[in-house]
């Protein structure tokens, strides 16, 4: 038990993302949309093959369709009887003779090898064969790379340019997906100002251009949600009551910058608190130690449940980091996704010094040299946009941790982080 006016201890990065995917619900609502379109969707059921892949024995090579026991003694000169490119089908194969192939094509009955052009010279009607085939040399077999009726894809699986193709290999036009996740975003703070709106020699003593609202929009579009964004909050309490009541009531996410920590015109913690619950805030993680995260009432139904709430900190690097971080897998689980949502990190060669390591779970901006191992980025402040750009990825780096040149680190690539 706390101490009366003690906060609660920071959870770990690994309380975090258990807290947060332990409370995910995904979507429940399917809908069926064209195999083209589906990129980036989560799929909602198994998918079978509906044919074998290949659907018949087929070359993979361009040459020569034989016999391989005419072809035994490594030289066999025969006669070509037939031309069968890809999309015919050809005659049986007499013995003694050879069918010119193509790449795709089906293998001729009889025919039991394909001997490849670069090993056969044609004169006239007839082809000499310098290669003593083995059977089924170069052949596809039928069904070797998939078997009808059997499970190609798995409900809950992100697709991809690959499972689209492999749908689309067995026939597959449409298939069944999770709808998307619709995410309300707004911003707090006085101080924002936009890009567009405000000249940079009209902005107002303190102000600052709101570069999160275009970070965070990205991040949501590359994650495929229906996005409503209801702009910059002002900065007192009813005005975010208000708007948190607003934003939940058609969506699945509220996610919002600035605003989480301490101060006394910081209203989120509280407004969250009015307006639903707050499960959790405060994380042990540099950069991006305020975030919240918890629960709004949806109103729009007795029974509705409730919109989730993740409010990110509002300084650039943090609220870009502790996106890719939590809310990416958090998104994931809520769009269906059943695999892995945490990405996957290397073991790379440090070649720098840190001397001494936060008391928090660092996250360093680093980038790859030409020598293969990481370079830090001198300023690692949460302010310091340019580091992201700069950068390839984040050093996992533990608390208290120190790192000397030759170290290996985890390092996790940015494009693990934005897919």
């Amino acid at each position: 038990m706390n101490a009366p006016g003690q906060r609660p201890p920071m959870l770990t990065v690994r309380e975090a993302l258990d807290v947060l995917l332990a409370a995910a619900r995904p979507v429940t609502d399917i809908e069926t949309i064209p195999t083209l379109d589906a990129n980036g969707r989560v799929l909602a059921d198994d998918q079978l093959a509906t044919i074998d892949v290949p659907s018949a024995d087929n070359t993979q090579m361009d040459g020569y369709a034989v016999r391989a026991a005419d072809c035994a003694s490594g030289e066999a000169t025969l006669r070509v009887a037939q031309r069968i490119p890809a999309g015919h089908v050809g005659q049986p194969l007499e013995p003694g003779t050879a069918a010119r192939i193509f790449t795709g094509a089906l293998i001729p009955p009889g025919a039991d090898a394909v001997v490849m052009q670069e090993q056969c010279e044609a004169a006239g009607e007839n082809v000499t064969v310098r290669h003593a085939p083995v059977d089924g040399e170069w052949i596809r077999r039928k069904g070797e790379d998939i078997g009808a009726g059997s499970v190609i894809l798995t409900a809950g699986t992100r697709l991809r340019s690959q499972e689209l193709g492999l749908a689309a290999s067995v026939g597959l036009a449409t298939l069944p997906v999770h709808r998307r996740l619709r995410v309300a975003v707004f911003f707090t703070g006085d101080e924002l100002a936009m890009p567009g709106e405000v000249a940079a020699q009209d902005l107002a003593p303190g102000a600052i251009y709101n570069s999160n609202r275009f970070t965070l929009r990205a991040l949501l579009e590359n994650f495929g949600c229906e996005i409503t964004d209801f702009g910059i909050v002002p900065d007192t309490l009813a005005a975010t009551r208000a708007t948190l009541r607003d934003a939940a009531q058609a969506h699945d996410l509220i996610i919002t910058s600035g605003g989480v920590s301490v101060g006394e015109e910081d209203h989120i913690k509280p407004a969250v608190e009015a307006e639903g619950r707050l499960s959790m805030w405060q994380i042990a993680v540099k950069p991006g130690k305020p975030l919240a995260f918890g629960e709004v009432r949806r109103e729009v139904e007795a029974n509705a449940a409730d919109a989730f709430f993740l409010g990110l900190p509002g300084n650039p690097v943090s609220s870009f980091v502790t996106f890719l971080l939590f809310v990416r897998p958090f998104l994931l689980r809520l769009q269906g996704v059943r695999g892995p949502v945490e990405p996957r990190s290397y073991l790379v060669r440090a070649d720098f010094d840190l001397p001494k390591g936060d008391r928090r779970n660092e996250f360093l901006r680093a980038r790859f040299n030409a020598g293969g191992g990481l370079e830090l980025f001198a300023n690692q402040g949460s302010g310091v946009l340019t580091s992201t750009v700069w950068g390839d990825g984040l050093i996992d780096n533990p608390p208290g941790n120190a790192i000397a040149a030759g170290d290996l680190v985890r390092f996790i690539p940015f494009a693990e982080l934005q897919h």
